[in-house]
């Protein structure tokens, strides 16, 4: 009998799916049209402009993926945050890629470049963070402060980069010096946290939610009728200790 899948769960797959798919076609055109450039020598400004927004369209895709990872969870907000974030930043990089340069003002460039700055930043902190959160039900104790600290210091760095943009460098102005190094503090802690947390997500593992773990001596001498058992029943000599323990206390 197979069980009849989700309406929702059956969206999320063909969302991701088609993210994967637009992925690949991106690289691919970015891998031919480099091909093609580099074998005929001839590099026009159309040419140039399609290789980027390929290139583009794949990162923001790519980003996708990574906020797709968390829609289907109690988070789900923030992945679909996230993708929010993704289309919006796509906007102005496509904006920026096929723009006429010659008619477009000074002011105009600069607004559509901090719109792009300000939200890549966003949308690439929030695939980090829907990754990251992936980890938000465990319950070792290590795991939830690693977490928590890492997400404030992505937090944090998005900030500190967001403030001179859209100050125009009035912050941290010209005596920047300790705030700079503030920020080199935060990525630091970041990119640690980043490189810890799933490191500690597979070193401490924990028990299946509605289970306790329980350490016993067995005699050696009840090792074969374990693993016979398990033989039997095609699973491991500690699922066949767990289902003779609760056999034995059903029939007491």
């Amino acid at each position: 009998m197979t069980a009849l899948q989700h309406p929702a769960s059956s969206t999320l797959k063909g969302l991701r799916r088609a993210s994967v798919i637009l992925v690949i076609v991106a690289l691919a055109v970015c891998a031919v049209l480099g091909i093609v450039l580099l074998l005929a020598g001839a590099w026009g400004d159309t040419q140039g402009r399609v290789l980027v927004t390929a290139f583009v369209v794949a990162l923001f895709a790519t980003t996708a993926l990574c906020h797709l990872a968390q829609v289907d969870r109690p988070l789900r907000a923030v992945g679909f945050a996230g993708i929010a974030a993704s289309v919006l930043a796509l906007v102005p990089a496509l904006v920026l890629v096929w723009a006429d340069w010659w008619t477009m003002g000074g002011d105009t460039a600069a607004w559509w470049w901090k719109s792009l700055a300000v939200l890549g930043i966003l949308a690439g902190s929030l695939a980090q963070a829907n990754l990251l959160l992936l980890l938000a039900g465990r319950r070792r104790s290590a795991v939830r402060i690693v977490l928590a600290i890492t997400l404030v210091m992505i937090a944090v760095v998005a900030v500190m980069i967001w403030l001179p943009i859209l100050s125009d460098g009035d912050i941290p102005g010209v005596d920047g010096e300790w705030y700079w190094r503030l920020f080199g503090v935060a990525a630091i802690l970041d990119g640690l946290g980043t490189i810890v947390l799933p490191v500690l997500g597979l070193v401490l593992r924990e028990a299946p939610a509605g289970f306790a773990v329980l350490a016993l001596r067995v005699p050696e001498s009840a090792l074969p009728r374990l693993d016979a058992l398990a033989a039997e029943d095609g699973s491991t000599r500690a699922q066949a200790a767990q289902a003779l323990l609760l056999r034995g206390l059903e029939d007491r």
